[in-house]
């Protein structure tokens, strides 16, 4: 059933003059002919989303020219399909799991997205710092985007072989630990398919190149793609 605003402009009035001659008109008409206009629309279209990027320099463009970075990437392949969703970019460089959790609160807030994507972890991890604070920091981020009533999608990180199979593997472990807890979406790794290819790399060996940036971005699509369309 559809209902147009002049039908409904009509339904106004007919009830308008019926009231005013004294006569008692049907109200549940005009309230589900008012529902359908302005209610039922929105509940047949999914509104725009906001998606939140929470990240450090490998979401930063660290090191690339503006617009090449993964997460503007991500923005042109919303507009290409015609997906309703906008993007903000809150990552800084050298961003640490502490420093996010610090400013969250600010940027839920401020934006109110539908979606945070949480990418954080390589510097704690890259500076040696203990995993259980990391841990404890990740876990009150993804607790402060629940409470505000969004989605959050975890990206998964893995450590440089010389930090030791042990810390690395305990790192690596850190985030499948916390999607299963907060049975939430997770990239396992974000640099899949690219890690071991020196060329997709910058000069540090740390930041990938705007050649990677469509992997990455290929790598958390899958992930993300369910999650805007869910109403």
């Amino acid at each position: 059933m559809l209902v147009d605003l002049k039908n409904l402009r009509a339904l106004w009035r007919a009830w308008l003059d019926g009231w005013a001659r004294g006569r008692r008109l049907p109200v549940g008409a005009l309230a589900l002919a008012t529902w359908l206009l302005f209610g039922g629309a929105t509940s047949a279209h999914s509104a725009p989303k906001t998606v939140l990027v929470l990240g450090d320099s490998l979401s930063a463009e660290y090191g690339l020219s503006h617009g090449s970075g993964w997460v503007p990437l991500l923005d042109q392949r919303l507009r290409a399909q015609r997906i309703e969703a906008s993007v903000v970019n809150a990552s800084v460089s050298g961003e640490t799991t502490s420093g996010g959790r610090a400013r969250l609160p600010v940027l839920l807030a401020r934006h109110r997205p539908d979606i945070v994507i949480v990418e954080l972890g390589a510097n704690d991890g890259l500076r040696g710092l203990p995993l259980p604070a990391a841990e404890a920091n990740l876990r009150a981020i993804s607790q402060q985007v629940r409470a505000a009533g969004a989605q959050v999608l975890l990206l998964g990180m893995r450590l440089p072989p010389n930090y030791g199979r042990a810390y690395g593997e305990r790192f690596f472990s850190l985030f499948g630990k916390l999607a299963r807890e907060f049975k939430a979406p997770l990239v396992p790794f974000m640099l899949e398919g690219m890690a071991d290819q020196a060329a997709l790399f910058q000069s540090d060996r740390l930041h990938p190149t705007a050649q990677a940036q469509p992997i990455i971005l290929d790598n958390i699509w899958p992930h993300l793609l369910p999650m805007l369309k869910k109403r």
